[in-house]
């Protein structure tokens, strides 16, 4: 049978697409480009805030038309809109045939079963259970890059947030499982590791009672054909000097790191159930930029937050003027049902929210375009992803400096032909906003 399957969300939702794509395909299944042409659909879904919650209902009220245009047989929901609103889907949505819930993805088989056999079926597990170990992934990025999540679920509890209401306690997976799904991707051709969970700093302290990113790290820069290694969704409190260390002196960890602090004023941090102070986040900037030359630190706000005063926006905006993060990006607050936060008053009207958005996002570009003029002369590692179509000698790539869809590129011009995934060094010549401009170094070896 022809299974058509869509992802949304995040990139911690991707890896589980992924793995489930890996069941599929290992049991016969064929994976379809094509939607009209599929027997089954599987919708694997987001809703962490109201934007991603539409996208997928919208998502969902689109695949179930092909039920009367097409071949589509059985039309399979899975992921935290799944596991958050089962009733409200199976209710109000009667062409879905199937449930699954965010620790379940491992029984997809038994559910095309169940629904094959002409039962409506759900199926859901212990939030808290043990991710499973699935062996094979399908991987659905470009080949040379893949993201490696290395826990499950979140002990933090921010006020804003549902995901421990999805995704269960925080659970790491046990270090060989991962070193082993590392070197499997490894030989299929993946240069570029990217770790992910909901925290990657707190990796092993529930398996091995202290925090073991800095051994998983080492441990990762040992496997042939690993060439980098990026770390992302690193909560400022919980940066130690061993990982400091670590990504110092291992050559191949990038040195770039994202943070997401949410905020900087005190009472709006405290609101927020965040563990760090605006004292904290400053020293641990300035602790990283003094012990790792040249690091990128990329960062995310939430803006109107419930109660954020005029002044506390112009705080934050201060802020960010003095740190002068690399890469940043800024969220409006979307309350959502069952969280602290949705009950807290005032709420931020949506014009004031968006308003606050544009005015951090336009300071936070100027102090992006300087910061990318600053790197013309330097010469970088660059990954390649791409010729630019229109031009034959212009290829597009990737620095340390920037992680995949979320950061700027490089456009290199080049005489010798290049392969996507190809890395080679190259000189930057010019800056054009958020993306450099480059070309070859002569001689410069490809990896």
């Amino acid at each position: 049978m022809n299974i058509f399957f869509i992802s949304l969300g995040c990139d911690k939702n991707l890896v589980d697409s992924e793995n489930m794509l890996g069941i599929l395909h290992d049991n016969g299944y064929i994976i379809t480009d094509n939607e009209s042409k599929a027997d089954i659909i599987i919708i694997n879904t987001c809703c962490f805030i109201h934007d991603a919650k539409e996208e997928s209902i919208e998502t969902i009220l689109e695949m179930a038309d092909y039920k009367k245009i097409g071949n589509l047989k059985a039309l399979i929901v899975t992921g935290c809109l799944a596991e958050r609103y089962k009733d409200e889907i199976l209710e109000e949505i009667p062409e879905v045939d199937a449930l699954l819930g965010t620790t379940a993805i491992s029984e997809i088989l038994h559910v095309i079963d169940e629904v094959m056999d002409g039962k409506k079926h759900t199926c859901f597990a212990d939030l808290n259970r043990q991710p499973a170990i699935i062996s094979k992934r399908v991987i659905s990025t470009v080949p040379y890059y893949s993201y490696l999540k290395i826990a499950e679920g979140c002990d933090k509890h921010c006020t804003y947030c549902i995901i421990p209401k999805l995704r269960g306690k925080y659970r790491s997976r046990a270090m060989d499982e991962l070193t082993d799904e590392a070197s499997y991707l490894a030989s299929n051709g993946v240069k570029e590791l990217i770790l992910v969970a909901q925290e990657t700093t707190l990796y092993g302290v529930d398996l091995y009672g202290k925090k073991a990113l800095p051994e998983l790290l080492r441990r990762l820069c040992k496997i042939s054909g690993i060439e980098w290694i990026r770390l992302l969704y690193c909560y400022p409190e919980e940066i130690t000097d061993e990982l400091i260390d670590t990504i110092s002196s291992e050559p191949k960890i990038c040195n770039y790191l994202d943070i997401p602090i949410q905020h900087c004023s005190d009472r709006i941090l405290k609101l927020m159930g965040r563990k760090a102070t605006k004292e904290d986040i400053i020293n641990i900037v300035k602790k990283l930029r003094e012990r790792i030359p040249h690091i990128v630190l990329r960062t995310t706000l939430i803006t109107g937050f419930p109660t954020e005063t005029d002044n506390e926006h112009e705080e934050l905006l201060r802020f960010i003027e003095k740190v002068r993060f690399d890469r940043l990006g800024v969220f409006t607050y979307s309350k959502e049902e069952d969280t602290p936060a949705a009950l807290l008053k005032p709420q931020i009207t949506a014009k004031v929210k968006k308003k606050r958005q544009k005015q951090l996002m336009e300071l936070q570009q100027s102090i992006a375009f300087d910061i990318s003029s600053s790197h013309i002369g330097r010469v970088f590692d660059v990954i390649i992803e791409g010729r630019i179509a229109d031009k034959d000698k212009v290829y597009v790539g990737r620095t340390y400096m920037d992680g995949p869809k979320v950061d700027g590129y490089i456009f290199i011009n080049s005489e010798e032909e290049l392969m996507s995934g190809d890395i080679i060094q190259a000189k930057v010549t010019g800056a054009n906003h958020y993306d450099l401009i480059g070309e070859i170094v002569e001689g410069s070896a490809k990896k």
